[in-house]
């Protein structure tokens, strides 16, 4: 979800030295009329089956993530409430999502409407209020027992 702390995460476990994947970004994803965004479901294929070294963490929410569950060890919803997430989308300035009334109206109708649903396929969920090297260290705990492959 927007302001869970995703891309900073990311930075921080790129900067460990593992693979990172923002599908938002570099052509991962693509908007389709009738479904939203999804992800360009022959990029992640390739990716996933050409992975075979240390731990790959992988960000999005897209509306087809669900074709890839059965692929990855571990599903990690990550999570703040929704105070927590407003505030931060305001404060931000390294994405301009979140500055509109309409863009926070719509950020409340996704917690409220595909939060739940993220969180009853994910196998762990994290706060993100903690620190975000904690986040992180959390999240190599769980590449480390699960395997190679997680999305975030």
């Amino acid at each position: 979800m927007s302001g869970t702390g995703k891309s900073a995460v990311l930075a921080e476990l790129a900067r460990r030295g593992h693979q990172t994947i923002d599908t938002d970004y570099d052509g991962w994803s693509e908007y389709l009329d009738d479904f939203g965004q999804v992800w360009r479901e022959d990029r992640i294929d390739t990716l996933l089956t050409e992975h075979n070294q240390g731990a790959l963490f992988i960000s999005g929410t897209v509306s087809n993530q669900w074709k890839f569950y059965s692929r990855f060890n571990a599903i990690v919803l990550l999570s703040a409430p929704l105070e927590v997430i407003l505030e931060r989308v305001a404060s931000r300035t390294t994405n301009d999502y979140g500055k509109t009334t309409e863009q926070r109206e719509e950020i409340i109708n996704y917690i409220m409407t595909v939060e739940p649903l993220l969180r009853s396929e994910a196998t762990f969920e994290i706060d993100t209020r903690k620190p975000i090297n904690q986040v992180a260290s959390e999240l190599e705990v769980i590449a480390t027992h699960q395997g190679i492959k997680t999305i975030v």
